[in-house]
């Protein structure tokens, strides 16, 4: 079968609420990356009952505080910036991560092989993908440990070489 999800997903993870804040979640993401020791930018979003629901990540948060209509506007050179980011913070403050959280997700089983998991990261744009077993979250597979574990030999140089 070869080396699958299950030899690389991280067991220990940390999740959202929908009614979680912006704020909260920001708070969340800072707590989880000083428990953890590395940069947590994204969490799974789960239900009352455990059940995924959606993802939120920092991505999702900077989307969100871009002004919408840029587009329309121009560039961002041509818009007055002036009190943007104060409105921006307000804004988001209070909007509740259901509000803006990805729900079209992308999921693995513990079983799927690590090469599938790695297409489907490059595949599809993304950084952590949840590992679910019959429907129950059981890990989080993130990129840098997928990078990590594939090039873990490759940093302690050529065995063979003389």
């Amino acid at each position: 079968m070869g080396i699958t999800a299950r030899d690389v997903m991280d067991t220990h993870y940390h999740t959202l609420s929908p009614r979680d804040t912006i704020a909260e979640a920001v708070n969340l993401f800072r707590r989880a990356s000083r428990k953890e020791g590395k940069r947590i930018f994204g969490m799974m979003v789960t239900d009352d009952d455990g059940h995924l629901r959606g993802m939120l990540s920092m991505y999702d948060i900077l989307l969100f505080m871009r002004p919408k209509h840029v587009h329309i506007w121009g560039e961002m050179e041509d818009i007055e910036l002036g009190g943007l980011l104060e409105t921006a913070f307000k804004k988001a403050r209070n909007i509740q991560v259901g509000d803006i959280m990805s729900t079209d997700l992308v999921t693995v089983r513990p079983d799927t092989h690590l090469m599938m998991v790695l297409d489907v990261m490059i595949k599809k744009h993304v950084r952590r993908i949840p590992v679910l077993e019959d429907q129950r979250i059981v890990g989080m597979i993130y990129i840098s440990d997928v990078f990590t574990f594939f090039f873990k030999d490759l940093s302690r140089g050529d065995p063979d070489r003389t």
